[in-house]
């Protein structure tokens, strides 16, 4: 109500001002009545339109892991820099191994020549030169090298710190010769081509909520920029102590902008409809009742006089300029948005501008006082 009314203030000496010339000359010639009074409309337009539910969250990585070493050893090779995008698969880090890689050699040989004693076993088994059992004791000792050559091999993965899944790296904090132990954190993996926003909703609001319903959020990194996503993930608990639920979405993260930690402002597009929309400045509170000045010529163009009605109206819910209305308007319709503060039942009005969301007030007055000018 004090925006209107500071609005009303600033404006009315403005349109007061913009009288067409044609207007004062009817005044001078002895017109009778009132002259008409100047005002600025907009029309009614049917919008997508929902009940926003605001909340405060935090994002974090579609998956994240922090690669740590599973063994003792010394650092190798570093094959990545700090922010730097890598694919699964990718060798991050490389530990020295040559112990280990030496003594696959020596049993990859002892394979070798217990593979060459089962097969002489087995061909002086086949003469009826060798009982049976030095056969099986031979192809046993031969497993027994297999499983060891599989343990090495195995072991020698770790000394291989590969990306699990595509991502981008953290900061790299440690350096080649490095000596790491089980548990030194080598590095961060974060998938950020999808974001997860965590917040939480009261818990009177839990019936309005479902899975897949969509929201907008904004972050002050950004604060040109909105970002939409959708309620991935309602939680099956409500925190006894706040009274309300927490709540995940999912958010695209295709061009790298929003980085896990970031403060998000959520709004929720709750009960989203198709609903008839008017500027909140062209309504007239009378106490309990919402009232609107409608013009009865649609002539947006026009300088001539033309009439307005006064009109009741039900409203709906409201947003940052603009009001729903539930009842007492048609789309279309032209409506009274400034200069409504000085208008009666028999008010006559010139129509000095239309506002919409490409012509602003102040367009329309620069643009009459440039035509009066001229």
């Amino acid at each position: 109500m004090g925006v209107r009314l500071a609005l009303a203030l600033v404006l009315a000496p403005v349109l007061a001002g913009v009288v067409s010339p044609s207007l004062a000359q009817q005044r001078g010639a002895g017109t009778q009545g009132p002259p008409p009074t100047p005002v600025i409309a907009a029309e009614v337009t049917q919008e997508a339109w929902s009940d926003p539910l605001e909340s405060l969250g935090t994002l974090s990585a579609n998956e994240s892991v922090t690669l740590s070493a599973t063994v003792t050893d010394t650092v190798s090779a570093l094959n990545f820099e700090g922010g730097e995008e890598v694919s699964r698969g990718d060798v991050l880090v490389e530990l020295s191994d040559i112990e280990e890689r030496a003594a696959l050699r020596e049993a990859q040989a002892l394979r070798t020549e217990r593979q060459n004693a089962v097969n002489r076993f087995a061909q002086l088994e086949s003469r009826n030169l060798a009982p049976r059992a030095d056969v099986e004791d031979s192809r046993a000792q031969l497993q027994q090298v297999d499983a060891t050559i599989a343990g090495l091999e195995a072991m020698l993965e770790n000394y291989r710190v590969k990306a699990p899944f595509d991502g981008v790296v953290g900061v790299r904090d440690i350096s080649v010769g490095t000596l790491v132990t089980p548990g030194t954190e080598l590095t961060t993996l974060d998938d950020v081509s999808h974001m997860k926003l965590d917040f939480d909703v009261p818990e009177v609001q839990l019936g309005s909520l479902s899975r897949g319903l969509t929201l907008t959020a904004t972050t002050a990194a950004y604060p040109d920029r909105v970002f939409e996503g959708e309620i991935a993930t309602i939680d099956s608990r409500i925190d006894p102590i706040s009274r309300s639920i927490s709540v995940r979405a999912l958010l695209d993260n295709e061009e790298r902008l929003l980085r896990p930690g970031m403060l998000m402002r959520v709004t929720i597009a709750r009960s989203p409809r198709q609903a008839l929309v008017i500027p909140e400045s062209a309504l007239v509170p009378e106490g309990q009742r919402q009232r609107v000045w409608v013009l009865t010529t649609r002539e947006p163009t026009s300088t001539e006089a033309g009439e307005v009605v006064r009109r009741d109206i039900e409203v709906g819910s409201r947003r940052e300029g603009d009001v729903e209305v539930v009842k007492g308007l048609e789309a279309g319709e032209l409506v009274v948005t400034h200069g409504n503060d000085r208008l009666h039942e028999a008010s006559r009005i010139t129509l000095i501008g239309v506002e919409d969301d490409t012509t602003s007030v102040s367009d329309i007055l620069l643009e009459q006082r440039q035509g009066d000018d001229t």
